[in-house]
């Protein structure tokens, strides 16, 4: 039952936040006008607003959170360590660098192609940040320390590249604080195959999860074939950075916060563990965005910066929360 007064409420919660999402902006609009106009669209300036900006706006964002919420939560569950995340472990600057490349170099591809491009670099970067934390026996400081060294190397790399764009360098710069000013209807198609993938094969593969959560050798006694699981839910987790980043650009922190909120409430159950991840992941940028095109009206702010704001003291209540809770069952 609590379990599911839990989920009821988050679901509310979702849905209060994207609905708040409809209604506040730079002309706001009254509760008793929007069921009107979602029922009725009439092409006035309130039903324009709300269908063509504000609704796939809000989707796009909730899309965008619980993607990268899934895709924290594999990572964390790949690696058995609280640190990964896309952003930890090289995936998200592995998917930008490409994707800058191509756009400035390669203007002749389209977009469309992005997420498999981004795919691969998030790919690459990954395997290669594992592969230095494996060498430390998957040590929780060898992941920081190989993700942060990846993702400087390749953040580095980036900037050279914005810097021989000329006069693309403001929206590829706005791009890279991760937001989603602007997007739209067309823009929330590329994205939601991607994150439904990665959405429904974690589903399909939670016993897998369960069996990985067990000691390495135990999980193997009881038939996992780790060599073979671990690449695939690797490319799992991938898929949704790949969708994500050509459309919102680096979102940071929610792959890393969302997973350890949700575990707390989710009692270690891999099934309502992921429900959670979901809907936290989703509301909080969904929050995050509303935040950042109103709290500066009419410019906006970069909506990685409104979620390390939300997540990062939720983040470090969290982890003092479980310290002190570690040491006093040590004594």
């Amino acid at each position: 039952m609590k379990i599911c007064a839990t989920l009821l409420i988050l679901s509310l919660i979702s849905l209060l936040i994207i609905l708040a999402g409809l209604l506040v902006g730079t002309r706001s609009l009254k509760l008793q006008q929007l069921w009107p106009i979602l029922t009725a669209p009439n092409g006035q300036i309130e039903s324009i607003l709300v269908w063509t900006l504000r609704l796939p706006r809000s989707l796009a964002a909730f899309t965008a959170g619980a993607g990268l919420a899934v895709s924290g939560y594999l990572l964390q569950m790949l690696t058995r360590n609280p640190l990964a995340g896309p952003g930890l472990t090289g995936a998200t600057a592995g998917a930008v660098t490409p994707i800058v490349f191509c756009f400035v170099y390669l203007p002749a591809i389209s977009s469309v192609y992005y997420p498999f491009i981004g795919m691969a670099g998030a790919l690459t970067a990954s395997a290669i940040t594992l592969l230095i934390a494996g060498h430390g026996q998957n040590n929780p400081l060898h992941l920081a320390l190989g993700g942060i060294s990846i993702s400087l190397f390749l953040n580095a790399l980036t900037t050279y590249l914005i810097l021989a764009s000329g006069a693309q360098v403001p929206s590829l710069l706005f791009w890279l604080t991760g937001g989603l000013q602007g997007r739209s209807w067309p823009q929330l198609p590329p994205m939601l195959p991607w994150v439904i993938i990665a959405i429904c094969g974690t589903f399909y593969c939670r016993r897998v999860l369960e069996l990985l959560s067990l000691d390495p050798q135990m999980a193997a006694s009881m038939g996992l074939d780790i060599r073979f699981w671990k690449p695939c839910l690797l490319i799992l987790a991938i898929l949704p950075v790949a969708g994500i980043v050509p459309v919102a650009g680096p979102v940071a922190f929610v792959g890393l916060a969302a997973p350890h909120i949700a575990r707390l409430l989710g009692q270690n159950n891999q099934t309502q563990t992921l429900i959670f991840c979901i809907f936290l992941g989703g509301s909080m940028v969904s929050l995050a965005d509303i935040i950042a095109r109103t709290i500066a009206a009419p410019q906006e702010l970069p909506v990685s910066i409104i979620t390390a704001l939300i997540g990062g003291p939720v983040f470090i209540y969290l982890a003092q929360k479980r310290s002190i809770s570690s040491t006093e069952n040590s004594r």
